[in-house]
């Protein structure tokens, strides 16, 4: 299945729940007591695109402003998480150096990881940004970190949840039920196939991050330059 075909059965399975006012809520939004914590590799789109997320996000909030809108520095692409949010993990369980090393080995023969966005799609909890990678940059990125890790003793849960293969970036989570489906849906309808951009990406991050990358609470513990 190529991601057209996984975007759009997405979007299909999702968008009558949504309108008919059963979207799933995320509870821990604003839990300031969650401590689910994990290990992700990621990529940042650029201003340009940022900036044409905003605007769909505006659109939506004259709608619904209590659902929650990702705040525009923590927007991104998940290469891959290494370790998937659990309670209570924190880096004094594992030598960040050793994943920083890896990483660095993983991404020794990356040079062009180019992205384009187009289009929305939605699950029960949110609605995302479609990413199509234009080269083969983003995916030999994460078949070389999987390879690597399956070899290593370091802690890691790559794939145990699902074996990740799109590129979005998530725009809103529902923290409420939506309060007029139907006029939201009719919204994401008109930015169905909406062009939010391209992009080469310029570094790749290794991020101590909560399920919502929230940037008070991630660390940054490496970046590499893509040349």
């Amino acid at each position: 299945m190529n991601l057209t075909e996984l975007y759009n059965n997405l979007y299909k399975r999702s968008i009558d729940d949504i309108r008919n006012g059963n979207n799933t809520i995320d509870r821990l939004i604003d839990d300031k007591n969650d401590k689910r914590r994990g290990l992700t590799v990621l990529i940042r789109p650029n201003d340009n695109i940022q900036e044409a997320i905003a605007r769909f996000q505006h659109k939506l909030m004259l709608i619904d402003q209590e659902q929650y809108y990702q705040p525009l520095p923590d927007m991104h692409v998940t290469v891959l998480s290494i370790i998937s949010c659990y309670d209570d993990f924190d880096l004094g369980q594992i030598d960040p150096s050793k994943y920083i090393r890896l990483l660095e080995e993983s991404a020794s023969n990356i040079t062009d990881m180019d992205l384009q966005f187009q289009g929305v799609s939605a699950s029960p909890e949110a609605v995302m940004i479609q990413g199509f990678p234009l080269n083969e940059g983003l995916e030999q990125l994460r078949d070389q970190l999987r390879e690597n890790f399956k070899v290593s003793a370091l802690q890691q849960t790559i794939d145990q949840r699902y074996r990740l293969t799109t590129a979005h970036i998530t725009a809103v989570r529902f923290r409420e039920q939506i309060k007029t489906p139907e006029m939201f849906v009719e919204r994401l309808e008109n930015y169905r196939d909406a062009d939010f951009g391209s992009f080469k990406a310029k570094e790749i991050e290794l991020v101590y991050n909560d399920w919502y990358q929230k940037k008070h609470i991630v660390k940054t513990l490496h970046k590499i330059s893509l040349q």
